[in-house]
């Protein structure tokens, strides 16, 4: 679905890459994490997909990005977002309106919707995120929480393939951030929907999704089914990614041989940890 080929890309006013000759393919109904310390080119990446690189940021472009075979050099991101929809970190920043419903139908309209249909598609979309008793509320009054809902539903109204995400949950409480993976995990299984998430939260990253991609000095170092990227946990912390702390508690453990002989797998969440610790109690 998405197939990145010996991408680079340099700012107009970068001294250095902030991507360098990047290969991916990203399957259709995948849940992708993106990782690595800031500056690595996570944002660049979903800049790139989106296709806001090279159209709206200017700078030297290498390679090609293609969503279901079109190359993204030729083709404008208006017309893109309909396939592939994207949220941001800073949340205010997002919202063009003053009311919920005014937000989502603002995106509807634009992309001149059946006008008959538009109602039904604004309902639908707060439906899916929760947020159907907010139809009338300013946006000024929501939590931050809500406002990342209202920002997502927007996107959803307008039924994109693609869902890019660049840290939604960065100025979020633990209890709103994972109502947002929530969504995204339930959006994912039941609709299908592809979606790619930079996040720093990385514990509560790794428990939903799939595959992760990690990012280093604009380079691509790594990427794979979450367990498998995170066995090289060392690696990872020397490029100056915390890995979740119960990844490290799972290796104290297994080089302790605590483990041995004990059917268990690396654990990437606490409750799969609980089930080691009372594993190694029971002997």
């Amino acid at each position: 679905m998405i197939s990145i080929e010996n991408l680079s890309f340099k700012y107009k006013t970068g001294s250095v890459n902030a991507l360098n000759n990047i290969n991916l393919e990203i399957e259709k109904g995948d849940f992708v994490g993106i990782i690595g310390e800031s500056g690595s080119g996570k944002t660049t990446l979903c800049n790139s997909i989106n296709a806001l690189i090279p159209h709206h940021f200017k700078g030297d472009f290498w390679g090609s990005v293609k969503i279901d075979g079109k190359d993204t050099f030729d083709v404008k991101p208006g017309v893109l977002a309909l396939k592939v929809g994207s949220v941001f970190q800073d949340i205010d920043s997002q919202m063009v309106c003053s009311f919920v419903e005014d937000e989502i139908r603002f995106g509807l309209e634009n992309f001149r919707f059946d006008k008959d249909k538009i109602e039904d598609s604004i309902t639908e979309a707060l439906r899916n995120v929760g947020m159907e008793d907010f139809r009338q509320r300013e946006i000024s009054s929501l939590s931050g929480g809500q406002k990342q809902k209202v920002a997502i539903a927007a996107i959803l109204a307008l039924k994109p393939e693609i869902l890019v995400l660049d840290e939604p949950t960065g100025e979020l409480d633990p209890s709103s951030s994972r109502e947002i993976f929530l969504l995204l995990k339930r959006l994912n299984e039941e609709e299908n929907m592809t979606i790619i998430i930079v996040e720093q939260k990385i514990m509560l990253l790794c428990e939903f999704v799939k595959n992760l991609i990690v990012l280093e000095k604009g380079s691509l170092v790594s990427k794979g089914a979450v367990r498998e990227v995170l066995k090289d946990s060392k690696k990872l912390e020397e490029k100056g990614i915390n890995c979740p702390r119960v990844v490290a508690l799972y290796e104290e453990l297994q080089e302790k041989h605590l483990l041995d002989g004990k059917n268990t797998e690396l654990c990437i969440n606490s409750k799969e940890a609980a089930s080691v610790i009372n594993a190694v109690i029971k002997g």
